[in-house]
């Protein structure tokens, strides 16, 4: 890779790639000459497009306070072969690892504030060009299940997750749509030094229902029932409607169904992991006949 046509890369002291993720982009860690500490992303030229819109959507994030790597610079690079992103890069540890170890009310408090910060991301709404949400989603769900179906692993439980989502597939006429992170959970997030939550990766940005971001919320579940909770609480101000649990389970229903055959590629042990999770969701909504999850409670 070639940085020397990047505009301040003659400042630059320290370039570590980052090998961590499952993002299509080259990441490196940098450190300048003016102590700043920075994240560069690349991607093929291919993805100027969309790695423009991603930033200008970045860029209005950042005014609306969200605790996040702040963007600095875009551009071309390398001969014209690639495009990069420069944002400032994000102290701390990884939250996955840091609150499972935290007293509970302090799992809960960061969750609330998990919460509060999608509801700003989710405050930008979608273009008007956007496809209607039922007929997009209703797409995507028939590609799910017949992707499952195609796979070649067959799963006890699977019915109840083919009956759930015919039954309750008209609630998503009429959904309003938003700004997504894409994908919004546990591991996407940072604890600071000084114990605040900071939220990374908003590489796959999109648009729709900002009910459906909640859709990997099972992750944070798995790690931590009351960082979960919190977050569905401080999203909601503790005011949570029987319409979102029975819109979540759909989407969990729909996302738990594809993750099976999505994992195939990647081997053994991660189908085994969502072959777990397939069975967690099952347990947690007493074989999709309960839409409010095992784990939910507020501290």
């Amino acid at each position: 890779m070639n940085f020397k046509d990047l505009p301040n890369y003659h400042t630059f002291t320290q370039i570590e790639q980052i090998h961590k993720g499952w993002s299509d982009d080259q990441k490196y860690y940098i450190e300048n000459t003016y102590g700043e500490k920075l994240l560069l992303r690349i991607s093929d030229i291919t993805e100027f497009e969309r790695k423009k819109s991603e930033y200008n959507s970045l860029c209005e994030l950042v005014k609306k306070n969200i605790p996040m790597s702040v963007p600095k610079e875009f551009g071309i690079c390398n001969d014209g072969k690639n495009v990069y992103m420069l944002l400032t890069w994000i102290e701390g540890e990884d939250a996955e690892k840091i609150i499972p170890t935290l007293p509970v009310q302090k799992q809960y408090e960061l969750g609330l504030k998990a919460g509060q910060i999608l509801k700003q991301i989710h405050s930008i709404s979608s273009p008007p060009t956007q496809e209607d949400w039922a007929l997009y989603f209703n797409k995507k769900i028939n590609r799910k299940i017949e992707g499952y179906k195609n796979c070649g692993i067959h799963l006890e439980g699977e019915d109840r997750f083919f009956t759930y989502i015919d039954e309750h597939r008209h609630l998503l006429v009429n959904r309003i749509q938003s700004l997504h992170h894409g994908d919004y959970h546990i591991g996407n997030m940072i604890i600071t030094p000084e114990g605040e939550l900071s939220i990374i990766d908003f590489n796959r940005l999109d648009n729709g229902d900002p009910w459906e971001e909640f859709n990997r919320i099972v992750w944070c579940a798995s790690c931590s029932k009351y960082f979960a909770s919190g977050r569905i609480d401080g999203y909601f101000n503790h005011d949570v409607p029987y319409l979102f649990w029975q819109l979540l389970a759909l989407y969990i229903s729909s996302n738990t169904l594809s993750s099976i055959y999505w994992a195939i590629p990647f081997g053994k042990s991660e189908l085994e992991t969502m072959i777990n999770q397939f069975q967690d969701v099952l347990d947690w909504y007493d074989q999709m006949s309960n839409p409010i999850p095992k784990w939910y409670e507020s501290v």
